[in-house]
């Protein structure tokens, strides 16, 4: 029996079938378990940082293994503190800061959810997210993702939740005294990585403040450095209420966070919320070192320019194919001329290329940030090559469409 006859057998069909058996990761390679070696620029959904197997991933992991793994949230440990500090300072939430650790994504969103509830109370009952926007699974988080054809097997949504347009004026036309809180993505990477207009952000900060809401921002995708910046909000200038941070804190480690600024900090209170796993020793010992390498390494500054860099390179490939290349650092979104996107993954798997497509005419890029020029001119010549490969395919069908 094969390996796709037992994930057939076994697993849960959410996800579809698998498309590899990856048994062995180096720096930004992989490799299956027939030998064949791929270039990663998946990075396990901009979840791995510093790449596989990094060594100071691995030494975190197994020194703390050997101490302490997870005491539960009656006590504390020396890691959970330290994170929860290097967290507030990255982020600039000055002393009035707080943490709130879960397990992923998703978790650190329903936290966020709870905390616009405590905000807006009886007296707002209105939540504010954005049209396409994605911000988990689970069903408080579905609430807010606005992608009905998600929402439908699941309906009825929890309550209260209005989608709006991506534009200011959407958001001034929507907001009132009734709305707690107004969640955004600084990039909306599921939707195709589509950036917000310019401006966006530093205007829904004074909409929502002179409104009395709280802008809880969505870094989950975008923070820990992946933009060029520690969290995708400081490329405005603001200081949002909350954000909810994961993925690539971690560095392959499941964790997540809610980090709030000033007065949302005293909005939980005993009881509020909780979670046995978050902010167990282990998984904040291993966040906490990725952190200090991504800072140690300047990896942060190395997301922004190799994010330039790699830019320009896919807009000089010669490809009928390649639209415009959308996103900050290192999440960008290649937009396509036609539908193919689908085709173009499964393309660059043949050629050892490991890529994503949120949707039909989107790739999505989201390497490790150690990536170098090794890494870029490798990955331009598989991709190139990947897109002739679809290219073949379409001129075999509609040659007059491809080149019009």
């Amino acid at each position: 029996m094969t390996w796709q006859e037992d994930a057939g057998r076994d697993l849960v069909r959410s996800f579809g079938e698998r498309m590899a058996m990856f048994v062995r990761g180096e720096g930004s390679h992989l490799w299956d378990a027939d030998g064949k070696r791929y270039l990663d620029f998946l990075a396990g959904i901009a979840v791995d940082s510093l790449g596989h197997a990094h060594p100071v991933f691995v030494a975190a992991l197994a020194n703390q293994a050997a101490t302490l793994a997870h005491v539960s949230n009656y006590f504390a440990t020396p890691p959970q503190l330290e994170l929860a500090a290097r967290l507030k300072r990255l982020a600039g939430t000055g002393e009035s800061g707080r943490v709130y650790f879960g397990n992923s994504g998703a978790e650190a969103n329903e936290a966020a959810f709870k905390l616009a509830r405590l905000h807006g109370g009886a007296e707002r009952p209105r939540i504010l997210a954005l049209k396409d926007a994605f911000h988990g699974r689970t069903m408080g988080t579905l609430a807010l993702t606005g992608k009905p054809w998600m929402q439908e097997p699941f309906l009825p949504m929890t309550p209260g939740v209005e989608f709006i347009a991506s534009t200011a004026e959407a958001l001034e036309a929507a907001i009132d005294e009734r709305v707690a809180a107004l969640f955004v993505e600084p990039v909306k990477g599921e939707a195709g990585v589509i950036d917000l207009p310019p401006g966006y952000l530093a205007a829904a900060r004074e909409i929502t403040a002179r409104h009395g809401a709280l802008l809880i921002v969505d870094e989950i995708q975008t923070g820990a450095g992946r933009t060029g910046e520690w969290f995708a909000f400081q490329h405005a200038g603001i200081t949002p209420d909350a954000i909810t941070v994961a993925k690539g804190i971690g560095g392959g480690f499941p964790i997540g966070a809610l980090i709030t600024f000033g007065a949302a900090s005293d909005l939980f209170y005993p009881g509020t919320h909780g979670s046995t796993f978050g902010g167990n020793a282990l998984g904040t010992a291993v966040a906490g070192a990725v952190l200090g390498e991504i800072e140690r390494a300047d990896l942060v500054r190395n997301a922004a320019e190799r994010g330039e860099q790699l830019r320009a390179a896919i807009l000089e490939i010669d490809s009928a194919l390649v639209g415009d290349v959308r996103g900050r650092g290192l999440l960008l979104g290649v937009g396509l001329t036609h539908p193919v996107a689908k085709a173009v993954v499964a393309a660059a798997q043949q050629h050892g290329l490991v890529i994503n497509a949120p949707n039909d005419e989107t790739i999505r890029l989201v390497p490790a940030l150690t990536i170098g020029d090794v890494e870029i001119d490798e990955f331009i010549e598989l991709f190139a090559a990947s897109l002739r490969t679809v290219e073949d395919a379409l001129l075999l069908e509609t040659p007059t469409e491809v080149h019009a």
